[in-house]
């Protein structure tokens, strides 16, 4: 334990990332480079920030009327130790839901020697590259390739499917930050 994550950007409170409002990390630094990505700007590695694990799960589990994590990426699967802490520290100390996205295929990470940890830490996986020519764009998959795997009993086919497929929201700072999987401009998360 005590690993850090470099992170492109949390935000507290999103609907469009997974069921519910939702904390949503998202980590810094992709290889896969699929084209047409709509977080292109989390693919390099020397971007973002570095944030202490435990810092990260504490912000989180003092967050009030949140249900659940989303992490995305970047890839995050490419910090999975740090990832994986991070989702334990979360199960831990809190009865929030998981919800993972990776590039990588099921059956990839089924090869990880930290598979069977990290999926029972997790509630949903939605896994595989993004595929342009595939795009979907709803149901929390970017493509049709992506396989949506749920390993608990919290969340069906139909919470998932009725998740907004984007958002607008105006930051304290005066960002506006469109996120979701089907943001409405191509440089948004």
């Amino acid at each position: 334990m005590g690993r850090t994550l470099r992170i492109h950007r949390f935000l507290e409170r999103s609907e469009a990332n997974g069921p519910g409002v939702r904390f949503v990390v998202w980590t810094q630094g992709c290889s896969l480079g699929c084209p047409g990505c709509f977080n292109a700007q989390t693919h390099s590695i020397k971007g973002g920030q570095v944030v202490p694990v435990a810092e990260l799960s504490r912000r989180i589990g003092r967050v009030d009327g949140i249900e659940g994590v989303s992490v995305l990426g970047g890839e995050p699967l490419q910090q999975r130790l740090a990832v994986m802490e991070l989702l334990t520290l979360i199960r831990a100390e809190t009865p929030l839901s998981i919800i993972l996205w990776s590039g990588f295929t099921l059956e990839e990470i089924s090869r990880m020697p930290e598979a069977e940890r990290l999926f029972g830490l997790i509630d949903v996986l939605i896994a595989g590259r993004y595929e342009h020519e595939k795009r979907l764009a709803r149901g929390l998959r970017g493509s049709t390739n992506k396989t949506v795997t749920f390993f608990s009993g919290r969340y069906t086919r139909a919470d998932i499917d009725s998740v907004p497929e984007c958002e607008i929201i105006f930051t304290e700072d005066g960002e506006v930050l469109v996120t979701g999987i089907d943001p409405i401009i191509s440089t948004s998360e």
